[in-house]
């Protein structure tokens, strides 16, 4: 029984964690920023770029920032067995 409430601090230690984490990635002036909870905090355009294009690069900026957090919370429960 120990053990069970033991993990769960765990998880909630590891989820506190995990909001505290920030990806940002950056690309032909483009930025995306994402918190560890998959929340958007930040998104800046490039006037240099045509509007296809941006939301080109957005998506795909996205898309990385996400399997990042993925990874580091992968990380983090492979510590925790």
């Amino acid at each position: 029984m120990f053990d069970k409430i033991k993990q769960i601090q765990q998880l909630k230690t590891m989820q506190s964690a995990l909001k505290k984490e920030v990806v940002t990635i950056e690309e032909q002036g483009v930025k995306i920023t994402i918190n560890g909870n998959l929340e958007v905090q930040e998104i800046v355009l490039s006037p240099d770029l045509e509007k296809e294009a941006q939301e080109q690069i957005l998506k795909d900026s996205f898309n990385k920032a996400v399997k990042q957090v993925q990874m580091k919370m992968a990380q983090q429960f492979s510590g925790m067995f």
